[in-house]
């Protein structure tokens, strides 16, 4: 099942996309967003829900949000891939291999949705891609084992974690490029765990204006989703809605020689298999 965040008629729900309709499920199901969903007890009765909600528009129709459009955490993982991490090596920049996960966070405004423009900072003509599959927290909890981790996984979405690299670079913290307002696309949608088997290799895909500019698969990921789960768990308690960018693979623009970044004019989608397309207009900082 394919669930999503959206505006209809001035108002922000949710719901699900049945047969390219939205159907509202926030009204069958008492609850005020995607994220009080997804850690309910309701969650396993989504299909029945669904079948009881009334379609209230065309999914064209409505206006996207990010798939949960205010997370309390966006926890994302650094130089998850190997392939990525070869390249960032090759490209100067000495970097060992860790033993734990990497991590840091985003805040929630520096989101968007699908269809929804990615802004390009007045500071910095330095903003590149970085499509990653997006894991979203349905039960929460503390300390969690790796081996009940999928236990924990509501469903999955397409990122592009929008990096304003010269920021990046400022410190060796790197979240000050990684949280420019309305820089990291999020969606189309959350497609339910229960679609894509635990562990299950995926094809991922970024392209810029129509041309491939990474290609990989997630089983590339140097730690896995149970293992970020884990870590990320050990240091604060995930809670439902929380969201896991997993990395990125290779062909991030800053690795190019010469570099290659986003500029205003131009359109970037994020495809990863079994989960669909997120596409984002690039455009300049008003």
């Amino acid at each position: 099942m394919k669930l999503i965040s959206y505006v209809h008629n001035g108002k922000e729900a949710w719901g699900a996309v049945v047969d390219g309709k939205v159907i509202d499920l926030a009204g069958v199901a008492g609850l005020p967003t995607l994220a009080d969903f997804v850690g309910s007890d309701l969650y396993a009765q989504r299909d029945d829900l669904a079948k009881r909600g009334k379609a209230v528009a065309a999914l064209g129709d409505v206006t996207l949000l990010p798939v949960i459009p205010r997370p309390e955490k966006i926890v994302c993982a650094v130089r998850n891939y190997m392939d990525h991490h070869k390249e960032v090596l090759a490209a100067g920049m000495q970097r060992e291999l860790s033993q734990e996960p990497p991590i840091f966070l985003r805040v929630w405004r520096s989101q968007c949705a699908h269809d929804a423009p990615i802004v390009c900072p007045n500071v910095s003509d330095s903003l590149d891609w970085e499509g990653e599959l997006a894991v979203i927290i349905g039960k929460g909890g503390r300390n969690i084992a790796e081996d009940q981790a999928y236990e924990h996984v509501a469903g999955y979405s397409c990122y592009n974690d929008g990096s304003v690299r010269e920021w990046q670079f400022h410190a060796k913290q790197i979240a000050s490029g990684k949280n420019f307002e309305s820089t990291g696309g999020f969606g189309p949608w959350l497609v339910t765990a229960d679609e894509i088997q635990p562990g299950q290799k995926l094809k991922i895909e970024t392209r810029l204006n129509g041309e491939t500019v990474q290609s990989s698969d997630t089983s590339h990921m140097i730690f896995s989703i149970p293992k970020l789960i884990n870590y990320a768990s050990t240091i604060f308690t995930l809670v439902p809605g929380d969201v896991i960018a997993t990395g990125t693979p290779a062909g991030v623009g800053w690795s190019r020689k010469p570099p290659r970044f986003m500029k205003p004019g131009d359109v970037c989608e994020v495809e990863i298999e079994g989960v669909g397309v997120l596409r984002n207009p690039i455009v300049a900082q008003s």
